[in-house]
């Protein structure tokens, strides 16, 4: 975690934090409920937190039922599959609605290209088959 520069810029740290913090509230929401994901949401979190607050990082990271979510992707276990699923439909579904309605032609032809990436790296990352009593 020390070679990860901290983010400098005072507004910069602030926003980071508030999009940490909605991340954290997203992917608990998205442990009670099926439709969302939580572990992108998580590592969101994780990836805000470490340039602005080592503090918030460490609790998140070391949170007894949060925690476990980032520590498997971090340590390379990967991703449940149900996570996978949900993160890839989420992707496809806001990506096409956004291309769709935004007018312009870079939009329409840079967020497929970014979505296909995104998806085709979450694919390859190794899924993390989860044992009855760590699914709680």
């Amino acid at each position: 975690m020390s070679a990860v520069s901290r983010v400098k810029n005072k507004a910069l740290r602030l926003l980071l934090i508030f999009v940490g913090w909605l991340s954290v509230v997203l992917g608990v929401i998205g442990i009670f409920l099926p439709i969302m994901p939580t572990t992108p949401f998580l590592l969101l979190a994780a990836a805000c937190f470490v340039r602005t607050s080592p503090k918030f990082y460490q609790w998140l990271v070391g949170h007894p039922r949060l925690g476990k979510y980032l520590v498997y992707y971090l340590e390379g276990k990967g991703i449940p599959l149900k996570a996978k699923i949900y993160t890839i439909a989420l992707i496809t579904i806001s990506m096409s609605i956004t291309t769709y309605l935004v007018p312009v032609m870079a939009v329409k032809i840079l967020l497929p290209l970014v979505g296909v990436l995104v998806a085709l790296y979450i694919v390859r990352q190794p899924t993390l088959e989860l044992s009855p009593e760590s699914k709680n």
